[in-house]
């Protein structure tokens, strides 16, 4: 008779832990990334930008690199696909904030002003998505590696 399996560690609750922890790295730069593109305004801090970048890979990588830890510890060795839509679930925030945006700072309407934002805005997205979930995955299958090449069988 098997343990029933904590509803936690399903993967829709981890993608939510992956994901929301990245957003907060980032969210205070969105809006200013959201105010150059869509309102119009200059961004000058390119630096700032580099550095929160890095910072979002960086998380990506440890939160993946944790939860697929505590996957293999509860001997569930299917870690390929959970490791990439852990990390690629900071986009689906992302594009919740867009709808924040949209709805409470940029002042924009109509059917074209609304296709427009929201259409480019789920390619970007769904970049931010390959790209964050391609880290996760790769993060992971390092410490996978890394982990069963020290053990010793004899």
């Amino acid at each position: 008779m098997r343990c029933p399996t904590c509803p936690c560690r399903t993967a829709f609750p981890q993608m939510l832990m992956a994901g929301f922890l990245p957003f907060s790295a980032i969210y205070v730069e969105l809006y200013y990334i959201f105010a150059s593109v869509w309102g119009h305004k200059v961004y000058i801090i390119w630096s700032i930008l580099f550095i929160v970048y890095i910072i979002l890979i960086i998380v990506t990588a440890f939160i993946t690199v944790a939860l697929t830890y505590f996957q293999l510890a509860v001997e569930d060795h299917r870690w390929w696909w959970r490791s990439f839509l852990c990390g690629g679930s900071t986009a689906l925030f992302v594009y919740g904030y867009c709808f924040y945006y949209f709805y409470a700072r940029s002042g924009m309407s109509g059917f074209m002003q609304t296709s427009f934002f929201f259409g480019y805005n789920l390619v970007v997205c769904f970049g931010f998505f390959l790209m964050l979930g391609t880290v996760g995955w790769r993060a992971s299958l390092m410490f996978v590696r890394r982990i069963y090449q020290a053990i010793k069988c004899e």
